[in-house]
């Protein structure tokens, strides 16, 4: 697939970017694709919840009535998950959710959600571009001049430039990350996959450059 490379008033630059179909036109692997995800919400999860078994609650360890002859269920402690104020049973503890995944299967994981991307023609190469002074009306008004301002977009840079992640941090449905640390989540849950022109050339398993 071949991308015309626009500037940020919307127009052509007059240089164009081959996909590399090793990449960007892969037949996807779904399931590669769920574990991927999978693996990367659970390592959102703090794990931090808790709740208080027998072993932690207080309260007196005194047997609260004889075992027999009362004509009621025999009970040993009042903290005893029964009685009101007392521990909670198989209550959840503090634990890590994360899970190991082979590079192999998050390479094939991302190069399949590039491929989709690539197929449902969602992927923008722009030139790069600077800001003088982080203002989010100017991050804006590239949106509006690109047609990006109504989409979900992912802007994938090679390195992260301050006064352009602060210009658009305030803005909702724009995140803006580095070729490093894009992940099969981010790919997927953009709308529109906007590269910078620079990439190409630090990265050229994933572009190649036609001038």
């Amino acid at each position: 697939m071949e991308l015309k490379v626009i500037k940020i008033d919307g127009t052509e630059t007059g240089k164009t970017v081959i996909l590399n179909d090793d990449i960007f036109g892969i037949e996807p692997n779904n399931h590669t694709i769920w574990l991927d995800v999978k693996q990367y919400l659970a390592n959102q999860r703090q794990g931090t919840h808790a709740t208080k078994e027998k072993s932690i609650i207080s309260g007196s360890t005194r047997k609260l009535k004889r075992q027999k002859g009362t004509g009621g269920a025999r009970a040993g402690s009042i903290k005893s998950p029964l009685f009101r104020g007392g521990a909670r049973i198989f209550g959840p503890q503090p634990r890590d959710y994360g899970f190991k995944l082979n590079k192999k299967v998050k390479r094939l994981a991302r190069m399949s959600a590039l491929s989709i991307k690539a197929k449902e023609e969602n992927i923008i190469v722009i030139e790069p571009f600077q800001l003088e002074e982080p203002k989010t009306r100017d991050f804006i008004a590239i949106l509006k001049n690109t047609n990006l301002f109504d989409r979900k977009t992912l802007f994938v840079v090679d390195e992260l430039n301050k006064n352009v992640y602060l210009s658009s941090r305030n803005l909702e449905r724009v995140k803006i990350t580095t070729i490093s640390n894009l992940n099969t989540y981010q790919i997927l849950n953009a709308e529109s996959l906007v590269f910078f022109e620079t990439i190409t050339s630090g990265f050229d398993e994933f572009f190649k450059i036609n001038e």
